[in-house]
């Protein structure tokens, strides 16, 4: 049996959190419901097993208790999240992407407020840099990427998809149709799908209690007499998870 916070002790651990806010004008922005719970709880677990984090933190009403091992930058869109990452991720160990990343901005953000002269007007949105994406790409064979899936239908489909695209070793699966879980609330009820083809479903929880949970099949994954990461390709998990 494997000790989790040997596994743990002195592993450097990137986490993302929250939402991001991409500028409309210079008073407003466009986001999302994200709260930052769960990737402040994630964050907060880890450094309860001896872990370093870096934690990018998009904007959130959340206060961390100051740790000598804990690192917060915060940011506001999804390129200063990415620049953010980028000064970590080399030297992490671990990376959890559990923010929720606006997949597109505003094409151009007006330099004065918008008045609403029109009965209507548009915004050209462009894509976002897709944060895990980009980093699932130049990531080491001992580096181990965690990421989230908040869907709405064929949930473990999508979900597992996202193994291969984004190169994680496990995704955490958030269904829009449970109960009291997902964006704002307390609890949570998710499903953790690995690149080593298993899955595996909890019951609704606490976000904190839910942490635990991740972390601990993060420690089992890191336990292994030799890690390495699995790489497939997105059809041999579509199969997989059908």
């Amino acid at each position: 049996m494997y000790n989790i916070k040997t596994s743990l002790l002195n592993k450097k651990v990137l986490i993302t959190a929250g939402p991001t806010r991409e500028a409309i004008d210079p008073v407003r922005y466009i986001s999302n419901h994200s709260s930052g719970k769960m990737g402040y709880a994630i964050a907060e677990t880890f450094l309860k097993h001896g872990a370093t984090v870096y934690l990018v933190t998009g904007p959130v009403c959340i206060q961390m208790i100051p740790h000598q091992h804990l690192k917060i930058v915060n940011v506001n869109s999804a390129s200063e999240m990415y620049l953010a990452c980028c000064q970590f991720f080399e030297e992490a160990d671990i990376a959890v992407f559990a923010a929720a990343v606006a997949d597109y901005r505003p094409e151009k953000i007006a330099k004065q407020k918008i008045k609403k002269d029109d009965d209507s007007f548009t915004i050209k949105m462009v894509k976002n840099i897709d944060i895990a994406f980009e980093f699932g790409r130049i990531k080491r064979q001992d580096q181990l990427s965690v990421g989230f899936a908040l869907e709405t239908n064929d949930e473990v489909s999508h979900a597992a998809s996202k193994l291969a695209r984004k190169n994680f070793d496990m995704v955490i699966l958030n269904s829009m149709n449970d109960a009291n879980a997902g964006f704002g609330y307390d609890t949570n009820k998710i499903t953790i799908i690995k690149s080593d083809k298993t899955v595996k479903q909890f019951q609704l929880k606490t976000k904190k209690e839910v942490a635990k949970d991740i972390v601990t099949e993060i420690s089992g994954i890191l336990s292994r007499t030799s890690f390495t990461s699995v790489k497939r390709s997105e059809h041999e998990y579509e199969n997989m998870y059908r």
